[in-house]
Formats: structure tokens, C-alpha cells, sequence
């Protein structure tokens, strides 16, 4: 039997229910109290069940992006013969928005070979007004291509920010998943509104973080 994660229609199902039913209501609970939108859940690759499910907890710290709190969750399971918890290259890595700096390091160092994310960067930047992922990447970790060479600003733009498939893992987004399922346009035009619906989920998860933040929310984050 196929496994559904190697199925691009079961696979991209099975990740926007669990953002819809497992991550948003976290993420409520969180946004309402001062955290980012953030949220992330670790599934297994045979069955696809989500074995730990988190959202951002930067109130409690600025390390617990959504992501790096789902890998201390599942680094907390039980490890023992009976354990519930999976080797990390048997699971899935699903993150609400592409990871950060930060989590792309967590993702790498705690071994799981992939990620699939719902919004860019950019969406984090022009959707949510949360610009600090791809400053971040650009001004931290991007350098000239040749050591001493002049590059427009034009080129850095065009320079991918990391590489989606290296050595360590595979990183799709959400998009690139549904152009993998077959079935022509009229299939792709059904789970393009699919996506959609649950982006639009998150407006007012944005609108009620943007509210606090600005009402003075305590935060351990130095970027809000």
C-alpha cells in the first residue's frame, strides 16, 4: 500500500485539516495573549497522524517560535520500546509559514529530512506585517556569490534566501505540493481554493495580534 505522504492530494488534505482543526485553535489562544501566528505540527509518514502539534509561545520566550516549541514537545515524549514518539526521519514537518533562521536550524539539527509550509516570506512580510524572517536571512546569513564581487540589488533579489533541497532536507511549499497532484487544472482550481480558505482562516488571527501588539502586550520577543 502507498504511503499517503508520498500521495500529493491525501498528503496536502491531511496538512490544511490539521492547520485547520489542530494549529488555529492554539494559535487563538496564543495571538490573544501577545504570541505571533506562528504554529507548526510533526506527522507521521506512514499513517500521517500528527504526533505533536504547537503554535508560538513568545510570551514564555523568544526561542519558542511555533516550530522550535513543536520540537521541544517531541523531544519530550517518552523514548523507550513502547515509546509514542517516531525517529524524525520517519515524520513530516509541517509549518504554517516558512521557517525562520532559527527554525530552519531546529528543523536541521533535530533531523527531520523535509518541511512542508503554507506562506512565504513574503506572505509573513505584506500579509501579516511580520517582516523579520527574510530580513533576518538577508542581512545575517546572505553574502556576495564570489568573495569581493559588486552584485546589484537586483541580483541579491533574485538570490534564493536558502536552498529548498540540500543535503538535509526538502523544503515545499503548499503551492508546489498541489502542482504535483495529477488530475489536470480543474482538480488544481479545487485545492487552490482549499489553500485559500485556510489562509484566509488566519486575517483575523493577524488582526487580533496586530491589536494586542499595539495595546502593549508583554512579550519576552524583541521583534514584534
Amino acid at each position: 500500500m502507498t504511503s499517503p505522504a508520498k500521495d500529493p492530494e491525501a498528503l496536502l488534505g491531511t496538512l490544511l485539516s490539521t492547520i485547520e482543526t489542530r494549529i488555529i485553535p492554539l494559535t487563538a489562544e496564543g495571538v490573544a495573549s501577545g504570541s505571533k501566528l506562528f504554529g507548526a505540527a510533526i506527522l507521521r509518514k506512514d499513517d500521517l497522524s500528527a504526533v505533536t502539534v504547537a503554535t508560538n509561545n513568545e510570551k514564555a520566550s523568544p526561542l519558542l517560535h511555533g516550530e522550535i516549541n513543536c520540537i521541544q514537545q517531541f523531544f519530550s515524549l517518552p523514548e523507550t520500546a513502547t515509546s509514542s514518539r517516531p525517529v524524525s526521519k520517519d515524520c513530516l514537518f509541517l509549518a504554517t509559514h516558512e521557517p525562520c533562521s532559527l527554525c530552519l536550524s531546529g528543523i536541521t539539527w533535530s533531523g527531520f529530512d523535509n518541511f512542508y509550509y503554507l506562506f512565504t516570506y513574503e506572505d509573513s512580510r505584506d500579509r501579516f506585517s511580520i517582516p523579520y524572517d527574510i530580513q533576518i536571512l538577508r542581512e545575517v546569513f546572505r553574502v556576495p556569490a564570489v568573495k569581493g564581487a559588486q552584485e546589484s540589488s537586483e541580483q541579491l533579489e533574485r538570490r534564493p534566501l536558502y536552498n529548498h533541497c540540500n543535503k538535509f532536507f526538502m523544503a515545499k511549499s503548499f503551492a508546489d505540493l498541489m502542482d504535483e497532484i495529477a488530475g489536470g487544472e480543474e482538480k488544481k482550481c479545487k485545492w487552490r481554493g482549499e489553500i485559500e480558505r485556510v489562509k484566509k482562516l488566519y486575517d483575523g488571527l493577524s488582526e487580533t495580534y496586530q491589536a494586542v501588539k499595539s495595546q502593549g502586550a508583554q512579550s519576552a520577543s524583541v521583534w514584534k
